[in-house]
């Protein structure tokens, strides 16, 4: 069943889910020998868990240029493998050093450092192996665009980036600027979410004006995703966030919500995702899906 069949959002996030989580096992072979061990640790720490949204973005992107279901499950995956791989590095000690991850012990508790390290990895490396691979798309030159702009969006200029400058933030604590932790999280956070948004118009080789809709939606849906994690860091249990809240406010980090308060992170973050509804217009019914799931990131508990 193609995702554009779906009117409600949760169904369609279901089903997203559930697809993609196929083409993930499929492409995670299990290892034999040595390297047995660092496979498990990459299947234990991308599958069977997650809420799969920057999956359900490609997909929903995908139907707005009838991609083929093929060439939108595997890279939803190849985003999949990399945000896992984000999340395994981002948990080590040297970084955010927190013990749990979608309810269960994080990569380097359940396996070890090295292992951990080694995991993501590989994630990463296979996600560029699946983008480049003539399965995802019959045309190179889309294939290189997908490589190129994953490339952009987790390097120094983009996650990897977000994370260093995340790292320093603890130094700086309250001293750090509205606009500098807006600049933080677009890197850390918002450059995979954007792509994500993206990347159903790179495959279905999308016009110009189509192609800036959707970065507009996912600029302003991004910000309002991390605004929300912000709120999320102080209001959640470890129950419902998987993780361990109150790690920025101990930190001493400064936050959306630690410079503007409750209510009015709150209320920036409802706008954006109004804002972000707005920039879909173009593509009229067909985007109902998305205009859905920005309603989501900012209705949610986790």
């Amino acid at each position: 069943m193609p995702l554009s069949s779906f009117r409600e959002f949760e169904p369609a996030l279901a089903h997203a889910a559930q697809s993609v989580e196929r083409t993930m096992d499929h492409l995670l072979h299990q290892g034999e020998g040595g390297e047995a061990r660092v496979v498990e640790a990459m299947r234990y720490s991308s599958l069977g868990g997650g809420k799969r949204l920057r999956a359900f973005f490609v997909l929903a992107g995908a139907t707005l240029f009838k991609v083929a279901a093929l060439s939108s499950t595997r890279t939803a995956s190849a985003i999949e493998f990399v945000h896992a791989y984000s999340l395994i590095h981002d948990d080590l000690p040297a970084m955010d050093d927190d013990d749990l991850r979608r309810g269960k012990p994080s990569c380097h508790k359940q396996f070890d450092e090295a292992t951990a390290i080694l995991a993501g990895d590989a994630l990463q490396a296979l996600a560029f192996e699946v983008l480049a691979h003539e399965d995802t798309h019959g045309d190179p030159a889309v294939r290189v665009a997908l490589v190129s702009e994953l490339a952009k969006a987790v390097g120094a200029h983009g996650m990897v980036g977000g994370q260093m400058l995340d790292l320093l933030a603890e130094k700086e604590g309250a001293d750090m600027s509205i606009g500098a932790i807006t600049h933080l999280q677009r890197l850390k956070t918002g450059a995979l979410i954007s792509f994500s948004c993206m990347a159903g118009a790179i495959l279905g080789k999308a016009s110009e004006p189509m192609r800036a809709a959707l970065a507009a939606y996912a600029h302003d849906l991004g910000l309002a995703f991390q605004i929300v994690d912000d709120l999320l860091d102080i209001e959640g249990t470890a129950q419902e966030l998987g993780k361990t809240p109150g790690k920025d406010l101990a930190a001493g980090k400064a936050t959306f919500v630690s410079i503007l308060g409750k209510e009015r992170a709150r209320a920036q973050a409802d706008h954006l995702a109004r804002q972000a509804a707005q920039h879909l217009e173009p593509f009229g019914e067909g985007a109902d899906l998305l205009r859905q799931a920005a309603k989501f990131v900012v209705a949610r508990r986790a």
